[in-house]
């Protein structure tokens, strides 16, 4: 199960988050084994984020994490699919945005573990 949480300094029209979902969706598949089916997405419009003691320029932070592993090229893969999505979607530069990843080894669902 991969959850995407992303935390931006701007705000976010239901459009775009329609938009936003959508493409992220098809961006997990990046990832050996992970689909869309399984995905869960949380979207934080106007955080108040930081890059180097200034926040007037669009800025996103992009959680990711993941149950179990993937190979590195995937995780490249899909820092370069994401990165591109928030670019030409919000218009924020790519040296603004930042992904981090983990993973997990026991996900809790429905009642149990994974």
């Amino acid at each position: 199960m991969p959850f995407i949480n992303t935390k931006l300094n701007v705000e976010l029209t239901e459009e775009k988050e329609n938009i936003l979902k959508t493409k992220f969706g098809d961006a997990i598949s990046l990832i050996p084994g992970k689909s869309e089916s399984w995905l869960m997405l949380d979207f934080e419009d106007n955080c108040h984020i930081y890059f180097r003691g200034d926040n007037s320029s669009p800025i996103a932070f992009v959680e990711i994490n993941l149950k179990g592993c993937a190979p590195r090229n995937a995780y490249d893969a899909l820092t370069k699919k994401i990165t591109e999505i928030l670019s030409i979607e919000l218009c924020i530069d790519t040296s603004n945005i930042y992904i981090k990843f983990s993973e997990t080894d026991t996900w809790g669902w429905n009642g149990a573990n994974l």
